[in-house]
């Protein structure tokens, strides 16, 4: 469980780069045109709250706490223009950004030592696929409420 720790320390202590490297990723991908309706800085800061809370994030919170925070995300983004499909990619290149870093600085070079944190990357999993649940929720759930 050591691993997991440090890689969560790891993706805390350094959020903020993650967020902004982020925010250029998203500005510059051609499948999520829409979220030039989105403020740079809002989107930074949402990706930042996950990544500085991370180990808040998969082991304090309920399944309820990613409901209620990503209802409201994917709410938000039906307000803001944005397509469900682009808020679901996003949300994946969230998961892709966490995992290029982790690459990037080669702290899962030893299989025996990431096996062993299986519970750790499942989590991750797990959250990342709730995130994308209740954001598409919360989308139609907006969408509903004002048809286009």
């Amino acid at each position: 469980m050591m691993l997991a720790y440090r890689l969560v320390k790891l993706i805390e202590s350094h959020s903020e780069g993650l967020a902004q490297g982020l925010r250029h990723r998203i500005v510059s991908c051609d499948k999520c045109p829409g979220y030039k309706n989105v403020p740079a800085e809002d989107l930074e800061h949402v990706v930042y709250g996950i990544y500085r809370n991370l180990g808040e994030w998969l082991l304090g919170k309920t399944e309820a706490d990613i409901a209620d925070r990503y209802v409201a995300i994917g709410a938000k983004r039906a307000a803001q223009g944005v397509p469900l499909s682009q808020v679901i990619w996003v949300i994946a290149v969230v998961k892709d950004n966490l995992w290029e870093y982790l690459k990037q600085k080669n702290v899962m070079e030893r299989p025996a030592e990431v096996f062993g944190e299986l519970e750790m990357l499942q989590l991750l999993e797990q959250f990342f696929d709730r995130a994308q649940f209740y954001a598409a929720k919360g989308y139609e759930e907006a969408a509903v409420q004002t048809p286009r």
